[in-house]
């Protein structure tokens, strides 16, 4: 199904680009989220009489990405865990306790925008690339400290 988007989707496409997509993606993710809009002659109308809205709303998703990053920058992120004599943790650290460290100080961000190979199970300093909005990337510096 060839759809109109009127959201940048990460992995998809940008804003006004015409996309072809399953049905079912389409149908249960992107029209009830108002993300696409069906290819057609009347949406191709629409799409254009709402094109000046849509940019403004994505200028302001820039924008915020911009400060979250800025944010993220200004930003420790440790963690003391326990560990074995090999420097392994008891455990693990996973996106869920990034994200909530980061919700911790006024950073909001998803799931989504994380990016781990693996959880943390070592004892160091671990690289973990934030990407907060499509084509933005920022790599932060995970600290992991035996307790």
């Amino acid at each position: 199904m060839k759809v109109i988007l009127t959201t940048n989707i990460k992995k998809l496409g940008k804003i006004g680009e015409l996309v072809n997509v399953k049905d079912g993606y389409a149908r249960n993710y992107l029209f009830p989220n108002n993300m696409a809009l069906r290819e057609n002659k009347k949406n191709l109308e629409h799409y254009d009489k709402i094109k000046e809205e849509v940019k403004i709303k994505e200028d302001k998703k820039l924008q915020d990405a911009k400060q979250i990053i800025e944010k993220i920058k200004n930003l420790n992120i440790e963690f003391n865990r326990e560990a074995d004599e090999k420097d392994q943790l008891y455990g693990s650290i996973s996106k869920k306790e990034i994200i909530n460290y980061l919700k911790e100080n006024g950073i909001i961000i998803h799931s989504d925008d994380i990016f781990m190979k693996n959880s943390l199970r070592t004892i160091g300093e671990h690289e973990v690339v934030v990407s907060p909005y499509i084509d933005m990337t920022f790599t932060i510096i995970v600290k992991v400290n035996k307790n």
